[in-house]
């Protein structure tokens, strides 16, 4: 089963593979790593989650919070390294808008999911109930501000996508389509660590 501890003979240790999902906020990353997650029997993490757990910690917003994160470094390194805790002791679905970046010398397959900013901001109005002007001011907030403190942290352009293994444009492609491409890629990987479909041994 996918969800049981294989030997990586490449890395010396057992684990679930590392599957990492990808993108800026509306772009689908969410939808895709919680259904492979469930697919495989895989565990799922989310480094946005955390962002959020720290910013109702802190009784900021998200913007706010960003704006804290880029004075005070501390906060991102956090969230980085406990992404990478997570990846090292149990494997599973990754999803995050760095977490590919994050996890590059760990990842058995990185994925970058995106769409068009004007699509990505109409889906997290439709999501979130919000007004259209408020969510794109977020929303190009929040990047500009996450590609700022990764190029000052790790010295990384976080614009380039060449450490991926499968980048799509979910703009004008429905959920169905995207998933499956997802998924044929998957069980590429999974098939390295003699792992095959759901339910087969």
């Amino acid at each position: 089963m996918p969800s049981e501890l294989i030997e990586d003979e490449n890395k010396g240790r057992s684990r679930n593979p590392v599957i990492v999902i990808s993108g800026p906020p509306g772009s689908g990353k969410t939808t895709y790593a919680k259904r492979l997650s469930v697919d495989f029997s895989l565990p799922y993490h989310s480094a946005g989650k955390i962002f959020r757990e720290i910013a109702r910690s802190k009784g900021v917003s998200l913007i706010e919070l960003s704006q804290l994160a880029e004075k005070n470094s501390s906060i991102d390194i956090l969230i980085d390294r406990t992404t990478l805790e997570r990846a090292l002791s149990g494997g599973g679905v990754i999803e995050g808008h760095l977490s590919a970046f994050v996890l590059a010398d760990v990842a058995d397959l990185s994925i970058y999911i995106n769409a068009p900013l004007d699509t990505r901001v109409r889906r997290i109005v439709e999501r979130e109930s919000r007004s259209l002007l408020d969510v794109a001011r977020e929303t190009i907030a929040r990047e500009e501000s996450q590609y700022l403190r990764f190029l000052s942290l790790y010295g990384v352009d976080i614009n380039i996508y060449s450490r991926f293994d499968l980048v799509i444009n979910t703009g004008k492609l429905g959920i169905n389509t995207v998933y499956s491409l997802i998924k044929e890629a998957t069980l590429e990987v999974l098939g390295k660590f003699k792992l095959g479909e759901p339910g087969n041994p």
